[in-house]
């Protein structure tokens, strides 16, 4: 019978443990040290402004191991590299990329950095040319508005249009005389009336300037001139230019200013008028607006767009008006008609009355179209 002893069993366990690692230490040498690498330091961009330049930064661990670094950055298909310079980067980064403006244009942009090492070779240092760094380029308030103007426009930007006007304020007694200031004197039925042509183009941008334009026309009448006796002198017209621009606000608030210059029977005159839109210029608003002209006379208005349905519009609208060079004013009530019949042509036809006395009074008679490409 054989007896064992707890003493003897441990020594025999730490026997074989004392064997086991030494055995372990002659298997694993020694591991000489790791040479240094280099290593990127740097914030990951997830979104930017669209149409702006974007600074890309950096700073790099060893960086007397590599020779060039450099952001690849993906645009619109198309893949471009530009090198680190040693600049004031975001947040303190010792080097810097300005990716330009140009290329920030579309709706996202990929990048990575890549190193060009001393001893030879390209090293990936953040994400990598298969798998770059997204970033959502965005749209700033302005450029949101515009994409949403050109599609409610269809992307037609520029819009041609014409307009013929007859307008009777019906006759008007007048006292005259063709022997001068001291011949004898007449009265004599006038009639006060006027034709006008006018032609116009619109360039429509949908941003803080909303749209500029110009519009030219004639106006031709006979209408009783403040201080003339001479009959002849009753022939009146305007051959004129006016150049104007809107301005957005808000999306509900817009402003109109034009410059207008012309040649009238009595020479050259100059003018302008403004307006205030208030609610959505293609859709329902309401317009309060003034324009005068040098000798011939100024009007002021008020109208109402009212849509009925996507391609009928009635505008009903009021003018104060001594135009043209009349002695007095009159009122006139108005009422346009527009129809839409393609996606870029439009007609439209105008009713109205007028009067400068409350006993007599004219009918107005007007057609339009434009055209928007």
């Amino acid at each position: 019978m054989v007896t064992r002893t707890p003493f003897a069993t441990a020594a025999l366990c730490s026997l074989f443990a004392f064997a086991g690692a030494a055995r372990a230490e002659e298997k694993t040498p020694a591991q000489p040290p790791q040479p240094p690498s280099t290593y990127v330091h740097h914030t990951p961009i997830s979104s930017a402004p669209q149409n702006d330049e974007l600074l890309v930064s950096a700073g790099f661990d060893h960086p007397e191991l590599i020779s060039r670094a450099y952001v690849v950055y993906r645009h619109e298909g198309r893949v471009e590299e530009r090198e680190f310079r040693r600049s004031g980067g975001a947040d303190g980064a010792p080097y810097a990329v300005v990716i330009p403006k140009e290329h920030t244009r579309g709706a996202q942009l990929g990048y990575a950095i890549e190193a060009d090492a001393v001893s030879g070779g390209r090293t990936a240092l953040f994400a990598s040319r298969d798998r770059m760094q997204d970033v959502t380029l965005l749209k700033d308030d302005d450029d949101v508005a515009e994409t949403a103007f050109l599609q409610r426009i269809e992307n037609r930007r520029s819009v041609v249009g014409a307009q013929a006007e007859l307008v009777r304020f019906g006759s008007t007694t007048a006292t005259v005389g063709d022997g001068g200031a001291n011949g004898p004197k007449r009265t004599e039925e006038v009639a006060d009336q006027y034709y006008r042509f006018e032609g116009s183009y619109t360039y429509r941008l949908g941003k803080v300037v909303s749209e500029f334009g110009i519009r030219f026309g004639m106006v031709r009448g006979r209408s009783i001139v403040p201080g003339e006796a001479d009959p002849g002198k009753f022939d009146v017209g305007l051959n004129y230019g006016s150049p104007r621009v809107r301005f957005r606000a808000t999306d509900y608030l817009h402003f109109d200013a034009e410059f207008l210059t012309s040649i009238t029977e009595v020479g050259y005159s100059v003018g302008g008028g403004g307006a205030v839109l208030l609610g959505d210029p293609l859709a329902m608003h309401v317009a309060f607006g003034m324009e005068g002209v040098q000798v011939f006379g100024v009007r002021g208005y008020t109208k109402v767009r009212l849509p009925l349905g996507t391609r009928v519009a009635l505008t009903p609208s009021i003018e104060i008006t001594n135009m043209p060079h009349a002695d007095k004013a009159g009122v006139r009530l108005l009422t346009d008609l527009d129809v839409r019949l393609t996606a870029g042509l439009a007609l439209g036809a105008r009713l109205g009355y007028q009067a400068r006395v409350f006993d007599t009074g004219g009918p107005t008679l007007g057609l339009g179209g434009s055209y928007a490409f």
